[in-house]
């Protein structure tokens, strides 16, 4: 027979391992719970709709906008009216929705470039709101830009994602047009005073 001794020592023992167990089970959902997400901030809201237009305003250039017409297609209205490359006009649309924030920052506006910024990005929206970020410098690590939305909060935004946009600047979305071949014209043989055209056989 099993003595008392060892039947008390093997409850104790069962009591410890659960008790064990039960402890690593908290351990692991805590350390669940205080794991970040990972999930993406943007800079714009993800509810009000896609742009309708898009604006951005260098400090030593002309400013350059593209917008949606009645009909729903892009067309560039600054620097001068002109019918616009819709799937390029996309794609920067598709940009505006996509900034990323990296971090939010506070501190003084010439420590950030944010003074007199390099660049001033207006956007409206289908539901009819606007939004504006002033760009200012990139970070040290060149990993972003500072940036300040609607004149109220400082953020850092993805350098990859935010120059992707500005390139509109430099390369407005026109819309290409075939260049017409140039057609070699017929050139006559110019006549020496008095003397007759000689027909060619």
């Amino acid at each position: 027979m099993v003595r008392r001794e060892t039947w008390f020592l093997l409850v104790v023992l069962a009591a410890l391992v659960g008790f064990a167990v039960y402890l690593n089970r908290q351990k692991t959902a805590s350390e669940t719970q205080a794991t970040p997400t990972g999930a993406q901030e943007f800079v714009f809201p993800q509810g009000e709709g896609l742009p309708e237009s898009i604006e951005i305003t260098p400090a030593d250039g002309e400013p350059v906008r593209i917008a949606r017409n009645k009909e729903k297609i892009w067309a560039i209205e600054l620097p001068f009216p002109s019918a616009a490359n819709q799937g390029l006009s996309e794609a920067a649309s598709t940009q505006v929705s996509s900034l990323r924030i990296l971090d939010e920052i506070q501190g003084a506006l010439d420590i950030f470039g944010l003074d007199k910024p390099a660049n001033v990005i207006k956007v409206r929206f289908a539901g009819g709101s606007e939004h504006v970020l002033d760009v200012g410098a990139k970070t040290p690590t060149n990993s972003g830009y500072y940036t300040r939305l609607d004149k109220k909060k400082m953020l850092i935004v993805s350098l990859s994602s935010l120059e992707s946009l500005l390139n509109l600047v430099t390369a407005p979305p026109y819309l290409e047009t075939p260049t017409p071949s140039a057609i070699p014209a017929t050139s006559t043989p110019e006549l020496i005073p008095g003397q007759t055209a000689t027909p060619t056989p």
